[in-house]
């Protein structure tokens, strides 16, 4: 795991193998941002000048290696661009200074340490720039022989400019440090291959996870699921050799007044079952459990923090697969709340185990009740690959968790659960269908996953299908694979939760 230190040496007298700093664009010059006045007095004050000269525009994203000049201690100078400069005195967007530290400790692979001299104004900046460089640092390698096809994360990020005995400044590299390795473990999980991955090995992950990190852990076999009644999970987790799981992982602290019950969506993989997928459509499949990977960490993170607020993770567990005792289109299934749910498309699982996870969390009578899930093509389709659609039974809700999402840097939109599009999963045979018309269908299965929350709990609904599993080149301090996208969101959710704000 990459370290993270708070430095008070100077630009030019710190060791390490690589410098970084920040260039922005002022109308059409290029400008060295603050927190590099010593580098670029090493440079005779031609650092712009030289870069330019290397083609460096100053775009965010760009990143610009140089040799060190006489004066530094460090042997290379990196420059990543900033985009426009503020107005004077005024800080960077804190996800624009959290992408170039990305695109800085990614481009820095290999090193053992860099030192990161970007502008930091206030103690936000700092959060932004640590939180920032430790997503960048992160390669998943397991499966590679000895690590040979790619090269290990920086090691060492020492960042500059904070202030070390600042209790402000420490707590902010604490948070960023746990928050970054919570995300991290969610990556982990989400890229780790499913023939190893699987429900079973997933609960005992989060029973691992329970021991050290002083969480409550209980997990619901296959036989205690079908005592229990749990028609949804059953129903999914059927047709694979590997059964089903529903974890509750809870973190609690004694002067708590709220609770919080997140619900994750935990196929790990998702053939689509009797509606099998077609190829081209199933091979990054191994992903549809980052939901319950988002929650997971999320509980984690509260206790690493030690929030007060009471955070309960219920993790749906299944794989999905065709064989024998598969569940076939037409079949109707009696989930856990009671009701009964014709299955039109077995494609369409993952309602299922969350409609099961949410009626058990709903029990517990919690204050609110998020679930997050890969859930449907048609979010992606309305909303890209890089944003999560917001569904709520609350507005106020909704605009909060929207509204913390663009805090920390998530891409989110606030999305409508229109009452007249609850009708199309009317079944002639039971109480309802797992599916209703097409055009809509992400708002179809959020408002599929309302008939199963608990009367008077604020719900909310993250369908992460396009963020959580980036397919293109990396980029800031978003890897290649899954991204642990909603955790951010969460461990925030929680802090304003035990802050009494929502």
């Amino acid at each position: 795991m990459t370290a993270l230190t708070l430095s008070t040496a100077g630009a030019a007298t710190l060791r390490a193998d690589a410098l970084v700093v920040g260039v922005a664009k002022s109308g059409k010059t290029l400008v060295v941002a603050p927190g590099a006045e010593a580098v670029d007095k090493a440079f005779d004050g031609r650092l712009a000048a030289v870069l330019e000269t290397l083609g460096a525009s100053g775009a965010e994203g760009e990143a610009t290696k140089l040799p060190a000049p006489a004066g530094l201690k460090a042997p290379v100078v990196l420059a990543v661009g900033l985009g426009e400069a503020p107005e004077d005195g005024a800080s960077f967007a804190g996800e624009t200074l959290r992408r170039a530290a990305g695109t800085a400790a990614r481009t820095l692979n290999g090193s053992k340490k860099a030192a990161f001299a970007l502008p930091i104004v206030a103690v936000e900046d700092a959060a932004a720039i640590a939180e920032g460089a430790l997503l960048g640092a992160y390669a998943y390698t397991a499966y590679q022989e000895n690590g040979k096809d790619a090269k290990k994360p920086l090691a060492e990020v020492a960042l500059l400019g904070a202030k070390p005995r600042d209790k402000a400044y420490k707590a902010a590299a604490e948070r960023a440090q746990a928050v970054a390795e919570e995300i991290n473990r969610a990556r982990d999980l989400i890229n780790q291959p499913p023939n190893d991955l699987y429900p079973a090995t997933f609960a005992a992950a989060v029973q691992a996870a329970g021991k050290e990190h002083g969480l409550k852990v209980q997990v619901l076999d296959e036989k205690a699921l079908t005592k229990g009644g749990f028609g949804g999970i059953l129903g999914v987790g059927n047709g694979s050799a590997n059964p089903p799981r529903l974890v509750r992982v809870a973190y609690t602290h004694p002067k708590a007044e709220k609770t919080l019950a997140l619900v994750g969506k935990g196929i790990t993989y998702d053939s689509g079952g009797i509606s099998l997928k077609p190829a081209g459509h199933n091979e990054t499949m191994k992903c549809d459990m980052a939901g319950a990977a988002a929650v997971f960490s999320t509980v984690v993170a509260a206790a690493r923090l030690g929030l007060e607020v009471n955070v309960t993770g219920w993790l749906a567990l299944a794989e999905n697969m065709p064989s024998g005792s598969a569940t076939r289109p037409g079949d109707v299934l009696r989930m856990y709340s009671g009701k009964t749910v014709e299955v039109l498309n077995t494609d369409a699982e993952g309602r299922l185990v969350l409609a099961d996870a949410i009626t058990k969390a709903s029990e517990e009578h919690p204050d609110a009740i998020v679930d997050v899930a890969t859930l449907t093509g048609a979010m992606v389709l309305a909303l890209g690959d890089r944003t999560f659609g917001i569904m709520a039974n609350d507005d106020d809700f909704r605009t909060a968790i929207h509204e913390i999402a663009e805090e920390v840097g998530e891409q989110s939109w606030p999305m409508p659960l229109p009452a007249d599009l609850r009708k199309t999963m009317d079944s002639p045979t039971a109480d309802m269908a797992n599916m209703g018309v097409r055009m809509g269908g992400g708002l179809v299965a959020g408002l599929f996953l309302q008939e199963f929350v608990g009367e008077g709990i604020a719900w909310a609904h993250l369908d992460i299908a396009g963020p959580a599993f980036h397919e293109g080149a990396p980029y800031g301090y978003t890897p290649k694979g899954g991204t642990g996208s909603s955790v951010r969101t969460l461990v925030k959710l929680a802090e304003r939760t035990a802050a009494g704000e929502v």
